[in-house]
């Protein structure tokens, strides 16, 4: 017969080993109590009898191998313990940020906000998508833009334009002359690294959108006099068929040096 793979071999002989000297340990423990009942005369036998026992076992130790079905098996049971990978999201290193990008989602050339560094879209839905934006500003901390939502006030063209220009009837739960509405669904401060970040979850709505409105994700900091925004979008239908993962997970990856 052929010998397994060494890697195989080193496996095999060290799950027996363990195996059969925890037998052993039983054995000679019994051989002991056996030994304090004895005569001084049957001492040395009952010694004898542990040195035979041990011999046997390292003799098994050595000649036996374990069946090529146990070691697989012993193998894909470390497989199975590695980390796994997600794979939905790739790390993008922009100069002086870090952000995860949805792996079906492609780079677009198209330039909606000033300062924009970067934008990635769905590739069956450009409304589907995250940007990256780098100002000035004469800001220490995003938290001297005051509250989160008096932030957003200050650059709510984040959010997009309304097509149409023009007096309108109140419609399809829009007020008069107000075609568009946002509300604020949900904020938060965390401080990471000791730096503080505003994220804010908004709801849109336009009277001539398609999508029943967009969901929009914003993470803001500030870092050496500069403002970073990540903005990270998708429209409401999608949004509840799988999009709400990639566009949550893209804006709060959003870390800034």
């Amino acid at each position: 017969m052929h010998s397994p793979p060494q890697l195989e071999l080193n496996h095999s002989v060290m799950c027996l080993t363990t195996t059969i000297t925890t037998k052993s340990n039983r054995v000679v423990c019994k051989a002991q109590k056996q030994a304090v009942q004895e005569e001084d005369g049957g001492a040395a036998d009952a010694v004898s009898r542990r040195l035979a026992l041990t011999v046997l076992v390292g003799a098994a130790a050595i000649g036996s191998k374990v069946s090529p079905a146990d070691a697989a098996y012993g193998e894909a049971a470390n497989i199975f313990g590695k980390p796994k990978t997600n794979t939905d999201f790739l790390p993008y290193i922009g100069n002086g940020f870090t952000v995860q990008i949805p792996a079906k989602w492609n780079p677009s050339k198209e330039v909606e906000f000033p300062g924009q560094v970067l934008r990635y879209e769905d590739n069956f839905d450009p409304n589907s998508n995250v940007c990256v934006m780098v100002t000035p500003t004469d800001k220490k901390s995003i938290t001297d833009f005051g509250s989160p939502e008096d932030f957003l006030s200050k650059v709510d063209y984040l959010l997009g334009k309304q097509a149409y220009s023009g007096k309108t009837e109140a419609e399809g739960g829009f007020e008069p002359n107000d075609v568009a509405t946002a509300n604020i669904l949900e904020t938060s401060t965390p401080v990471v690294g000791g730096k503080p970040y505003y994220i804010i979850s908004v709801l849109t709505r336009t009277a001539d959108g398609d999508e029943g409105g967009k969901h929009q994700l914003i993470t803001a900091t500030v870092s050496g006099s500069k403002l970073y925004i990540c903005k990270a979008q998708a429209g409401d239908k999608r949004w509840f068929k799988g999009a709400k993962k990639f566009v949550e997970s893209a804006a709060t990856s959003f870390s800034v040096a």
